[in-house]
Formats: structure tokens, sequence, C-alpha cells
């Protein structure tokens, strides 16, 4: 065969359906690439092997835990990525880094094309094909769900009629992501708005309605990055497995939104991210505190920016970059230790602390001891108003001539 196809591999239905649909229809070997991002669930090597069952001639598996966490997690922890103020970036911020990999692997084993089982519906696809046109526009790009009209009951036919080896039915029909940094869960009954989604559809966090004991947690920074809780020294990848863990027992991370997707479309979106909403809610904490107001109010606006482009699978674009740097150059003073309660569904910041606080306690109280001049205060809001004063004052006067 002179064709050879990476694929980007996960285990399940439309990916192990891939495999041998794609050596058919485009006379290819099939080189599977899988990545550990902390999804847990089913062992890796499983997964490896399934793949090799389903026909693969190769089948990678990449431990990129740390790799996820210190160079994806942390960039969207000091951007508080969110897109539409909600959705932490949950799959969004993982496909550049599966795209690195199956660049790598393509190289490697000497791949002609690059494929994935995204549909045509999603921002996925997006997110894969932009990346590898930006990382090796050589390649050919290849998309089985989308390119051949590939439908999940078609994908379940076929695999009953190659009998691969997967477990999966007509009768499961959420799609779901997951990683380190959270949970996507989407389709099924989902797509009725109406419909409230079911307790057994988590897996990242219990019912806040349980009545868990408070749990009270010290996060302490340096220069944006999560380096300890509670004074124990942690990597940015043990930061987010312990919250994910503190934070799911309090129900805290689920979100139910409808967000607007790339492609036009609106889509109905369940999404765990325990470690996620607590890390980014720290951090704005720290940030409120030793970030300059002028710079706090356009790194607010940076950040929705940043967000925009990751959601929009533009990892590798010249305006993300710019965007990183300017960023980073806003975490120089972003050190001190925040600390939440994480109870019922909520985690609340109730201390700060920082060796480069902005808060002067002097300039801030109302008791004895104030050091703030009040009496500069009325020149300042005449100064302030003045603009707008004299605007409303001409259209007072152009309305009374009419």
């Amino acid at each position: 065969m002179s064709n050879r196809v990476v694929l980007a591999y996960s285990g399940g239905l439309d990916t192990s359906v891939a495999i041998p649909y794609l050596g058919e229809m485009l006379d290819a070997d099939v080189v599977a690439v899988s990545l550990d991002l902390g999804q847990g669930g089913e062992d890796m090597e499983s997964v490896r092997q399934r793949a090799l069952d389903c026909g693969a001639v190769e089948s990678v598996v990449v431990d990129a835990k740390d790799e996820f966490a210190e160079e994806y997690c942390l960039p969207t922890i000091k951007a508080n990525g969110m897109y539409q103020g909600e959705y932490p970036l949950v799959s969004a911020i993982s496909r550049p880094l599966i795209v690195k990999h199956l660049v790598e692997a393509a190289q490697e084993h000497g791949g002609t094309h690059v494929a994935h089982g995204c549909t045509g519906k999603g921002n996925d696809q997006v997110r894969f094909e932009v990346g590898f046109l930006n990382q090796d526009p050589d390649l050919e790009i290849v998309a089985p769900a989308r390119d051949f009209a590939w439908t999940r009951d078609k994908a379940i036919e076929f695999a009953e009629g190659k009998d691969l080896p997967i477990e999966q039915s007509a009768a499961s029909p959420f799609s779901i992501d997951q990683n380190v940094w959270g949970r996507a869960v989407e389709t099924g009954f989902l797509e009725d708005l109406w419909n409230p989604p079911t307790k057994d559809l988590y897996a990242y966090t219990e019912d806040p309605a349980l009545g868990n004991a408070p749990d009270e947690v010290i996060i302490s920074f340096e220069s944006g990055k999560p380096v300890a809780i509670d004074g124990r020294k942690v990597t940015v990848l043990e930061a987010i497995e312990e919250l994910n863990r503190r934070a799911g027992a309090q129900g805290i991370g689920r979100l139910d939104m409808v967000e607007d997707r790339l492609v036009g479309i609106k889509s109905r979106e369940v999404y765990e991210a325990p470690g996620a909403i607590t890390l980014i809610t720290a951090h704005k904490a720290l940030e409120d505190v030793t970030v300059e107001r002028e710079l706090a109010r356009y790194k607010r606006l940076i950040d929705a920016r940043w967000s925009e482009e990751v959601y929009d699978g533009l990892w590798f674009g010249p305006l993300k970059r710019s965007l990183d740097a300017f960023i980073e150059s806003t975490q120089e003073h972003v050190t001190g230790d925040i600390r939440m309660e994480l109870h019922a569904g909520k985690a609340t910041v109730n201390g700060r602390r920082s060796n480069h606080s902005l808060y002067d306690f002097n300039l801030a109280t109302y008791d004895t001891g104030d050091t703030f001049d009040q009496t500069l205060a009325k020149g300042f809001v005449r100064l302030h108003g003045l603009s707008s004063q004299i605007a409303n004052k001409r259209d007072r006067e152009a309305g009374a001539q009419k």
C-alpha cells in the first residue's frame, strides 16, 4: 500500500470503525495514535490493543498528561479561559496537542494522510484541520464521519458486520469527550433543550445536593501558576487532579449551556470541570488583588478574545501567540494565596493574601487611620462627569428647540 493514514484514535465507536473503513476506502495502512490526557476510565493499553484488533498496523499511545497540564491547561488558567464566560475550553485545548502528536507520528511512520472522527457539524473538525494545515500542510486530511456521510447507525452496522471489538449500541446515544481538564457530553435526549440532565450523565462530580461537609482549601500561585495546595507543593497536573477530586465531591463545575458553535449553529452541551472552574475562580480572585485597574480591565477583554481564538481552532495562529505574550506579561505579580470554601456546588473565595497586593488597608478603611484625602474627590467627580454633562446639556437644548 502506498498510503498510510495516521488516525487520532479515541478507542470509541467512530474511530474504531474508521480503521478498517479507511483501509478499504483509501487502500491504506492505518496507524492509530492515542493520547493519555488524564481522561481516566479505560486502561490505555486496552485502547492500544483495540486499535490493533480493529486492523491498525501500528498503535501508539502517548502519555501526555503533564504536557497537557503545563502547556495547555496552565495558559488557560492564566487567561481565565472561558468561552462565552462559561465553557472552560475542555475539548478545545486538547485538540492542538493531539494535532502536534499526530503530525509527529506521521513524520515518524511515513504518514501520507491524517484523519479524525469529527462530523461536519462540530468545532473539532476545524480545530484538527486548521492545526494540521498549520503544522504540516503536505499531509492529506480525511474525516470519515464527514467526508463519507458516516452516520452513527451506519457505524454501528459496519462494526457489527466486521465483528469489531467495541461495545457500542444505538441505546448509548451520548457523545462524550473527556480529559483531566473536564468532561463534555452532548447529543441524545440533550438535543431537546427542555430535557434536564439526568443524574447518570455525570461522572466527575457528585450531586451538589448530597450535603457533603464543606471543604476549605488554600491554593497558592506563583506568577499565575498554581504551585501548592494547602501548603503542599504540587505540579499543575497534581493541582488539577486534586481539585477534580475535592471540588468534584462538592458538585462544583457542572455546566448546562447552549453555545454558539463556530459553524454557525447553536448546540446544547453539558460539562463537568471541577478542577478547572476552581482554579480559574481562584486565579481571577488573585488577579483582582495584584493586577492594576486599567491593566485588569484590558486583560478581561484579552481573556475573552483568547478564549474565542482557542475555541475557534486558532491555537497556532499569530493573534493567539501575541495574546499569549500579553497575558504572560500580566502574570508577573500574580503570586499569593487564595482560600476557598468548596461546598454545595460552589467554590467561594473567602481569603486572599499576597506580597504583591495592591490593596492598601489604610486607603480602603472607613475607620480611624484612613489616609484617603476625601477633599480631592469633589473636584475629581466634577471633572470625571464634565464631558457627559456638556453633551446632555446640548441634547436638552436641542430637544427644547424641536
